[in-house]
């Protein structure tokens, strides 16, 4: 907390000269000299401003902020969450598909309900921004990035009963869905293999009601355990998720989606291998798997196929910057390899346009757009 007050603080005041009056601001400002994120002069004063350690930033020393020296060690995230799992100004490219996005300002890998409470009791308390993600499959990042804290839902876990001729099967939110689909052909349990595919995980599934191939999520989910932003608990059964076509109740809420329990059935290991094989082998040749994207970028229209809408309007291979129109599949926008953010948010604009222009029809984006 106290790094992304610093670094809001620095952007702010572009500071000629920074002034600590502890040993750990000089080393966090070293830091981010090192990383070319500040230019100005660092020193350290240690002084007796009990009990307070005060931060003087600018040359005139008139803006400031203070750390209560008896609170610093709540500041710092690394006391409750492995140090390991906490990443400065972390570049959101190296964490969503589409390979594209500027800098968090703090990101979190949360491996443990224990973690996801404290930050939520952090953010409530010191009225930080907080962002959940899973895989960052279905998003694009804009090139400023992300302010406050992005914490990506790692919490992993499977259980499987078998109830006579049901299998209940529990996961956790950050179980991806194709190790998951493994695990379950392992037991020939059927009714999960149009997940197979779907490079995501449990939590981001269900949010948007992810489906393929026939499938969707609404039709396999028993129940689903998710956290509030107060840090309590709830159980919800499939009803009350109110799914539709790629949403969810959770696409407008603010819970965050922790475990679900599915309702499968056993099935025939090799039937449910020969399916998820003639599952690869169709998206292998009609998406492009192999580039940066983050699937299907606009969602079905009520009556007409966008994808199909898209190419009648001759828009396969149509690029801004290094963000292109796939030559595979219209529906698909790719990073040809050093696309940005808005280049694909003009290309997005762009297709939405020509679409209507000729057929009178408004798109939507299946993709969520995070950031600034």
């Amino acid at each position: 907390i106290f790094a992304i007050k610093l670094l809001k603080l620095l952007r702010e005041k572009q500071p000629d000269i920074i002034i600590s009056t502890h040993p750990f601001g000089s080393q966090m400002c070293s830091y981010l000299k090192r990383k070319g994120k500040i230019t100005a002069e660092i020193a350290t004063i240690m002084t007796d401003f009990s009990p307070h350690d005060q931060w003087l930033v600018g040359s005139d020393f008139t803006d400031y902020f203070f750390v209560a020296h008896d609170k610093m060690k709540d500041y710092l995230i690394s006391k409750n969450i492995p140090e390991e799992n906490i990443y400065l100004n972390e570049p959101m490219k190296k964490h969503t598909s589409f390979k594209v996005g500027g800098n968090a300002d703090i990101f979190i890998k949360i491996n443990e309900l224990e973690e996801l409470k404290y930050i939520l009791k952090v953010v409530k308390n010191e009225n930080v921004p907080l962002t959940i993600i899973g895989n960052g499959t279905n998003m694009l990042v804009k090139d400023n990035g992300i302010r406050g804290i992005v914490a990506k839902i790692n919490i992993q876990k499977i259980q499987i009963e078998d109830k006579n001729e049901e299998i209940i099967v529990t996961l956790g939110a950050g179980e991806p869905l194709g190790k998951t689909a493994q695990i379950l052909l392992k037991s020939s349990i059927e009714g999960f293999e149009f997940a197979s595919g779907i490079p995501g995980t449990i939590g981001g599934a269900i949010r948007m009601n992810a489906g393929a191939y026939g499938g969707e999520f609404k039709d396999i989910v028993e129940s689903v355990t998710y956290m509030e932003e107060t840090g309590e608990i709830k159980t919800i059964k499939n009803k009350e998720c109110e799914f539709e076509y790629r949403h969810s109740l959770f696409s407008n809420k603010n819970y965050i989606i922790i475990q679900t329990t599915l309702r499968l059935k056993k099935g025939n290991a090799k039937e449910i291998k020969a399916k998820m094989d003639e599952y690869a082998k169709s998206r292998k040749a009609k998406q492009p798997i192999t580039m940066p994207s983050a699937g299907s970028t606009f969602k079905r229209g009520e009556d007409f196929i966008t994808a199909k809408l898209i190419d009648e309007c001759g828009l396969k291979g149509y690029s801004i910057g290094d963000a292109e129109v796939s030559d595979l599949h219209a529906g698909f926008i790719v990073n040809k390899g050093n696309a940005t953010a808005s280049d694909i948010l003009k290309l997005i604009e762009y297709i939405k346009n020509e679409v209507y222009k000729k057929f009178n029809k408004k798109i939507e984006l299946e993709i969520e757009v995070l950031g600034e």
